[in-house]
């Protein structure tokens, strides 16, 4: 198996401070500049898995920024620049948090609320006689608080939000408007692809000139979920399972295994046969999801090719 990276310890120059996020690292320069590297942990029911995914870490990278770069005509955003396989450079902000959840579908964690017979998520109506995978009416934005570290995200209406005032409401409906044109935007580059953007969720942050941006990663497997648009419209009606792109099929071989991120639950052992198995998979997720091939990086030494790479760049910001 190739190697992976799995936690860093950088000291760049001018670093004041470092993030360790579920899969990302973010490292704080001076003059609000941040160094974000993917790593190749995975994270399921916000719970991260003891071994990483060789490759998952540029194939989240390489995704979230050519995605960035694919719309930032429509939503300003944070990248500056991507020095290696693995790293973002972009303007330091102050997140807002909440993260914006756009469903064009009731599947996943709509579908399972569904399911159990909810029909109100985040205050939004969802429609009675819907099946899972069955296209809602028009997407509907699904907010979920953003977690503190060890903890699960939890669903919030936009009522909520406000009353709590966890984003202003002028704020909040510029959140919303960049939400449903990202969606919009998404949904067009992967038809493209003969793919459907189920759902997907965007994070953004204010800069210290007061202008929001798009932040972390856009479309990418982990953030969002794909069906094949070939065959949608026949599964639906003998009501068979979608075939999709997304890291749901971890989620699922995770369910099959007795786990879904609850109290007093262990995380199943995975073999390296299995671990390869969802770095095959990430990689048919990033062909599919861009049209292009996938070029693996020299991973003999992670590390070092990412210290070098970003040192480099900066010499030269």
């Amino acid at each position: 198996m190739s190697n992976t990276i799995i936690d860093t310890n950088f000291h760049f120059p001018g670093q004041k401070s470092v993030y360790k996020g579920k899969v990302r690292e973010v490292y704080t320069l001076k003059n609000d500049v941040l160094v974000m590297i993917a790593t190749d942990r995975l994270s399921a029911f916000d719970v991260v898995m003891p071994k990483g995914i060789p490759f998952k870490g540029q194939i989240l990278n390489q995704i979230a920024t050519k995605m960035m770069k694919d719309t930032q005509d429509l939503v300003p955003n944070w990248l500056l620049a991507t020095p290696d396989p693995n790293v973002a450079v972009g303007i330091a902000c102050e997140p807002f948090k909440v993260e914006m959840v756009i469903r064009g579908y009731l599947s996943g964690h709509a579908a399972r609320e569904y399911k159990a017979g909810k029909r109100i998520l985040c205050g939004v109506v969802m429609p009675e006689g819907m099946i899972e995978n069955d296209a809602f009416p028009e997407p509907i934005i699904t907010p979920a608080t953003k977690a503190e570290k060890g903890t699960h995200d939890e669903d919030i209406s936009r009522e909520d939000i406000l009353k709590r005032g966890i984003v202003s409401e002028a704020d909040y409906l510029q959140l919303e408007d960049y939400t449903r044109k990202l969606f919009q935007r998404g949904t067009e580059i992967a038809k493209k692809r003969g793919l459907i953007l189920v759902d997907t969720k965007y994070e953004f942050g204010k800069t210290k000139d007061g202008k929001i941006v798009l932040i972390d990663e856009i479309h990418t497997p982990d953030s969002s979920r794909y069906f094949y648009a070939e065959g949608y419209a026949e599964r639906q009606q003998k009501g068979e399972s979608q075939k999709q792109l997304s890291k749901e099929f971890v989620r699922q071989w995770l369910i099959a295994h007795g786990f879904q991120g609850l109290e007093g639950q262990s995380v199943p052992f995975m073999s390296d046969e299995y671990i390869e198995t969802v770095s095959e998979r990430y990689i048919e997720l990033y062909e599919n999801i861009t049209g292009e091939a996938f070029i693996k990086s020299n991973t003999s030494n992670i590390q070092q090719r990412i210290q070098q790479n970003v040192l480099q760049y900066l010499e030269l910001f």
